[in-house]
């Protein structure tokens, strides 16, 4: 099937439906300034960063194994029942604990959920002939991920304006994850591996096929570069929230309003642009595709932009740290989709969403480790000398695991 016949299906519809929808959280963009506003560190925010990811460390590989094994809409199907009862957790909230308890299952929630719906877009065009097909496809879903990301930044920052309270986007936030469970639960049964006990080989074949696969050198090198750009990206993007809040301030608009509402709808006409511009790049992904090592050069040009990022809040020129924030965003929705697409080339179909997993599991770490990294550095020495500190230093960890382990 060509391309243009492709995006006509009904499926490429719910596939994109899917990443709008599970972006529709309105709390992201200012899930940092939430938990500020209860009196925390940021040593304390980045152990809550930490553990979420920690909880995904545990489950990470398992989770995708079940997923192939047992079926890949049931693993989806949990992941969005945890994600509801968390967003919950975090509305109903008051101390450290229950903020806890709130991020170990968002952290949960996650491990289920990734890499699962990547192996099924893979799955479905495979089915169809269409896997030479799979960057554009696949950027062209995601892009509408990153669409969802927008929308949600510019409602929740509408939302804030009109209401003043940042605890309640986390209820209007189940909305669109209870119309995505029901979205995942029409998908077809082709794509749901492992439901089918004719089509199962047994878990002990699929744990040895996977021990077989990942000892590629060549998949390990795509898994760690995709992997760590993503970590480094979700691990600095919420620290563009408090430079927005301390603009804010100083912005001679809406002057009769309280700060919360002020700040609420500048920083979410900000990340309205800003993922506005990530959607376009995963749209345009596949025109990169063939560019020489990829992964790479984007990482360490990415890494660069962040460090970038902390030297312009260092001098406190933060209308002019937008701009790296920007690229490593772009970056980020160029690299993904081409990855994704050399990760389904180096792996057979039956056990993509586990290695898709084992790439979210090492992702996983590096997460938990810069987060809290990032917490203590800022804490000590504040948020441009904390992320100037925090990014040399994984670039010259990065630097150093690319020229030993992987170009030896």
């Amino acid at each position: 099937m060509d391309i243009p016949n492709l995006y006509r299906t009904r499926q490429f519809v719910q596939f994109s439906a899917y990443g709008f929808l599970k972006n529709l959280r309105f709390f992201d963009a200012f899930l940092m300034i939430f938990l500020v506003g209860k009196h925390l560190d940021f040593t304390a925010i980045g152990s809550l960063y930490a553990a979420r990811e920690l909880a995904g460390y545990v489950l990470e590989v398992p989770s995708g194994l079940m997923a192939d094994q047992l079926g890949r809409k049931r693993s989806l199907l949990c992941s969005f029942g945890l994600y509801m009862i968390s967003f919950l957790l975090f509305h109903q909230a008051e101390s450290f604990w229950a903020l806890l308890a709130g991020m170990l299952l968002f952290g949960t929630a996650d491990a289920f959920r990734s890499g699962t719906h990547k192996g099924m877009i893979m799955t479905w065009l495979a089915h169809h002939g269409s896997l030479d097909q799979k960057v554009a496809f696949y950027g062209r879903t995601r892009s509408w991920s990153q669409m969802g990301s927008s929308v949600s930044a510019l409602l929740a920052g509408i939302l804030i304006f009109y209401d003043g309270q940042y605890d309640r986007i986390f209820l209007y936030s189940m909305i669109p994850y209870g119309l995505n469970l029901i979205n995942v639960w029409s998908y077809p049964p082709t794509l749901d591996m492992g439901s089918k006990k004719s089509r199962r080989p047994g878990f002990r074949v699929v744990w040895n096929r996977y021990l077989d696969v990942i000892r590629n050198i060549r998949l390990l090198r795509i898994v760690h570069s995709a992997a760590a750009h993503s970590a480094f990206t979700k691990s600095l993007k919420d620290y563009l929230q408090p430079i927005l809040l301390q603009l804010s301030f100083g912005i001679p608009i809406l002057l009769d309003y309280s700060l919360e509402k002020k700040s609420g709808l500048i920083i979410g006409i900000t990340y309205f642009v800003i993922y506005q511009l990530s959607s376009l790049a995963s749209r345009r992904a596949d025109l990169f595709r063939d560019l020489h090592k990829i992964g790479p050069r984007s990482l360490f040009l990415g890494l660069c932009a962040g460090l970038l990022y902390g030297m312009m809040i260092l001098m406190e020129l933060y209308w002019a740290a937008l701009l790296p924030v920007v690229i490593v965003y772009v970056i980020e929705n160029i690299r993904k989709p081409i990855l994704t697409g050399e990760v389904a080339d180096e792996v057979p179909d039956d056990i993509l969403t586990s290695v898709l997993s084992t790439q979210s599991f090492w992702k996983t770490m590096l997460t938990a480790g810069m987060s809290l990294m990032l917490g203590v550095l800022i804490d000590w020495q504040g948020i441009g000398a904390g992320i100037v500190m925090g990014t040399a230093t994984l670039l010259m960890v990065t630097f150093a695991l690319e020229r030993k382990i992987f170009f030896r």
